[in-house]
């Protein structure tokens, strides 16, 4: 490690300034950001914690029934309390990591940082979510930008995130046992308008939407309306842990299991 400071702003306004300095780093959970800093790969010259703004932590459902995260809450408080709203949500929530991960990472530091195996991005494109930031309001589909990219400007802090609640909903990962980020996740969220597809873990740009298997499940939500489709592997991640042709495969078995579980 190398000498930085930090500071631990208690208001949204105060950490947007504190952000503003050069060469400032917003620190959240620090699941991902410690272990850079560690490896030399980063070197900000000040972090900005966001673990003790109050305003950015906390579960709630709001007036139009959209279930609104904190973008400081630890997943082991979404998966405890956005149970009875949203429980394939929670129970995402509930998958990520080890205790030690889920009481210390933070949806907000997750989406930001949008890992391309990382379990949360699946959640908010296939739910339709909006991240709300200290300065606006972004659509999910508008959000992902390729691996590791997000459309968040310099300094811009994700302060919450509301999630429009489905009718029926499942993720189902096919897990790296070391890591236990996403070998290959899908997360499928059927609403009263259509069914929406989100695949993590697979793509060398990071979460996408299977827009063939929406259409299919959108005229029939069965695992069976996947039948004679299938994934091209290009465009897949291949490494030690699987070919191209394997996790093409995985989206689909993974898109058919969370189908299952979501029909009940």
């Amino acid at each position: 490690m190398y000498s930085f400071d930090i500071e631990r702003p208690t208001t949204i306004a105060d950490a947007v300034a504190a952000l503003g300095s050069d060469e400032a780093q917003a620190l959240g959970g620090g699941q991902t950001l410690i272990p850079t800093l560690k490896q030399r790969l980063a070197a900000p010259a000040k972090l900005v914690s966001l673990s003790g703004i109050a305003e950015m932590q906390g579960v709630c459902v709001a007036d139009d029934g959209a279930l609104c995260i904190g973008g400081a809450t630890p997943h082991a408080v979404v998966a405890r309390e956005a149970a009875a709203a949203y429980p394939a949500l929670a129970a995402l929530a509930g998958q990520i990591g080890d205790p030690a991960v889920r009481n210390r990472g933070t949806i907000g530091g997750s989406l930001a940082n949008n890992d391309p195996a990382a379990c949360y991005p699946a959640a908010v494109l296939a739910s339709g979510a909006t991240i709300v930031t200290n300065a606006r309001s972004i659509a999910a589909d508008d959000y992902f930008d390729g691996m590791f990219g997000t459309a968040l400007e310099e300094g811009e802090i994700i302060v919450e995130v509301r999630f429009p609640v489905p009718e029926a909903a499942s993720y189902q990962k096919f897990l790296q046992p070391a890591s236990r980020f996403a070998l290959t996740g899908a997360f499928v969220a059927k609403f009263a308008d259509g069914v929406r597809v989100a695949i993590t873990g697979a793509g060398e740009e990071g979460v996408f939407r299977w827009s063939e298997a929406e259409t299919a499940l959108s005229h029939e939500f069965r695992p069976d309306a996947l039948m004679d489709l299938s994934v091209s592997a290009d465009g897949m991640i291949e490494d030690l842990h699987g070919s191209k042709a394997y996790r093409a495969h995985l989206v689909k078995v993974m898109t058919a299991r969370a189908v299952a579980a979501a029909a009940g």
